[in-house]
């Protein structure tokens, strides 16, 4: 019986990254939609380093592992992938849309990259269509005060799943959060303008839902459903 060459069933520098302490954890988190940004140090200097074998590894699952631009990374899987697949919700990204604009304005930088869900929920109310929103709550185009209170518990609740996928670090334990690199997957469309930040702003007024304009529709941005429900009541 000839003998099997181990390098052509696992090659060394695959079988490196699949031996790492790090790799069953961040499997599980890109998995479920998790965009790993410079922030998270280890895990994105472990992506970074064994980019290429683990690129190829995921190609066996039909998925695709993206390193964009602004250097995150996260998966994209396609139509046919054996990885679950859960859209997010019209809101959410109109939410991840305007935590990109935060990302792109100067006060970023004077609140050193600090915001606080209040600060966040003003904005989406300044910048984007009040009549678009409500809709979203109540199926009218006008609301009341308690309308309101509901619109932003449904932004708390956008929030946490952003969290969960990688758009925002939670700092302390007052509800205060740092915008990530990663928000830039709502942003992909203003990568080649000239005034980014009014290319964003632009995005969300005309109130559109396209987080890639190459990505399918229907899957462009993910997150998963289970682990949303299972850690529902996390603040």
């Amino acid at each position: 019986m000839s003998s099997i060459n181990i390098e052509e069933i696992l090659p060394e520098a695959l079988a490196k990254a699949i031996a790492n302490p790090l790799f069953p954890a961040l499997d599980s988190v890109l998995r479920a939609g998790r965009h790993i940004a410079s922030e998270d140090m280890d895990n994105h200097a472990y992506l970074i380093e064994f980019e290429t074998p683990l690129a190829h590894f995921y190609q066996r699952y039909n998925a695709e592992l993206v390193r964009a631009p602004e250097g995150f990374f996260y998966l994209r899987p396609r139509s046919t992938a054996l990885i679950g697949r859960s859209v997010l919700s019209e809101l959410d990204m109109l939410v991840g849309k305007v935590l990109c604009f935060l990302y792109l304005s100067p006060e970023r930088l004077a609140q050193e990259g600090i915001f606080s869900t209040q600060e966040l929920f003003d904005e989406l109310l300044t910048l984007a269509d009040e009549k678009k929103l409500m809709k979203l709550v109540t199926n009218r185009a006008t609301g009341s005060d308690l309308d309101r209170e509901k619109l932003f518990d449904k932004v708390k609740t956008s929030l946490r799943r952003l969290r969960r996928i990688g758009m925002i670090v939670p700092v302390g334990e007052n509800g205060k959060f740092r915008v990530s690199e990663a928000t830039f997957r709502f942003g992909a469309d203003v990568r080649a303008g000239d005034d980014a930040r009014e290319a964003q702003l632009r995005l969300i007024r005309d109130g559109e839902a396209v987080v890639h304009a190459q990505e399918h529709a229907q899957g462009s941005l993910l997150y998963d459903q289970q682990q949303e429900e299972n850690a529902e009541g996390d603040a």
